[in-house]
């Protein structure tokens, strides 16, 4: 008989590629990890490991079984998830990630909406940009995460995944009080030519979408600065140091000095929330969903819910089942 824990950490291996990573996604140290993995190896007869460098990796058993592990683990999860729809109890811990401005504009209300509403439910919540909120969730370490992708740029989402909108998010351009363009009822991105902009990290998906946008119009970019957060990048602008993107979601206070006009393009962010399929009947899946939702609507214009396949549309909780 195999040993559930066990699989968990040969699929944690797997995932992560390493001990030290298997062991800070399963919360428990390398030792035990490789305890873990040697008592696995017994119950196999197989080895499961091979040394490589100063690492490890899987032997051709080792694969195999781990894509075994992969799908009896699915399985088990989509069991817990029957069992807790029957139940019809929200409890238990959710765990979810927002990207900072969501996490800033849309958390404080949907994590007291939850508290108030579910006490029997743990909410464990923290930042992540986009990409590593959709490849936790993949991976099993979180339950939720919000993310976005932009009216022109869809973020790509991996099979296996469920999505619903949260909402709309309008977009403006945020410039210095004494910009030639700052008394303008709306303005283009392309008189921006000539304007030094504040952007995200290189490589994060809302700079690689900037880039995209204004290389579409004919304009190279001219980044002068960079900034993960979006205050930051306004108090950048009220310096006077350039120009940025500020959507609605967790914007404001606007600092002094910065004045923010809306594009003629109407830019929006679609924000969304996504979790795995095989946990869609969760009633915490559903009561997370619903207060983001909720919150979405009283924020911004929502998205209509559309019952897609994951990866082409938007679908409610338990749509599918």
């Amino acid at each position: 008989m195999l040993n559930l824990e066990r699989l968990r950490t040969l699929d944690a291996l797997a995932r992560h590629g390493s001990v030290s990573g298997a062991a800070e996604a399963l919360h428990i140290t390398t030792s035990a990890v490789s305890q873990q993995m040697s008592k696995l190896e017994r119950e196999v007869g197989q080895q499961l490991l091979a040394k490589n460098g100063r690492g490890v990796r899987l032997t051709d058993a080792g694969k195999l079984l781990s894509e075994h592990a992969a799908r009896i683990l699915s399985q088990v999860e989509l069991a817990q998830s029957d069992l807790e729809a029957q139940r019809g109890q929200v409890v238990g811990e959710l765990r979810m990630s927002a990207f900072p401005t969501a996490a800033r504009g849309l958390f404080p209300t949907v994590l007291s909406t939850l508290r108030e509403r579910h006490p029997g439910l743990r909410v464990r919540s923290c930042e992540l940009e986009p990409e590593r909120g959709i490849a936790a969730v993949v991976r099993g370490d979180l339950d939720l995460a919000v993310v976005l992708d932009w009216y022109n740029k869809p973020m790509p989402l991996p099979d296996g995944l469920v999505k619903a909108a949260v909402l709309d998010d309008p977009a403006d351009v945020a410039m210095p009080a004494g910009h030639r363009l700052a008394g303008r009822d709306e303005v283009d991105l392309a008189e921006f030519a000539d304007d030094e902009w504040i952007t995200w990290g290189e490589g994060e998906f809302c700079h690689e979408w900037l880039m995209f946008t204004l290389r579409s119009k004919g304009i190279e970019p001219n980044v002068g600065h960079r900034a993960a957060e979006t205050h930051t990048q306004l108090n950048l602008v009220a310096a006077g140091l350039g120009v940025c993107i500020a959507p609605l979601l967790g914007r404001h206070p606007v600092p002094a000095g910065v004045v923010t006009v809306p594009l003629k393009q109407r830019v929006r962010r679609h924000v969304y929330v996504v979790w795995r399929a095989d946990a869609d009947r969760r009633p915490s899946i559903r009561a997370a969903v619903r207060a983001l939702r909720e919150a979405g609507e009283q924020i911004g214009a929502p998205a209509p819910p559309r019952a897609q396949a994951p990866g082409a549309g938007d679908q409610a909780p338990g749509a599918g089942r």
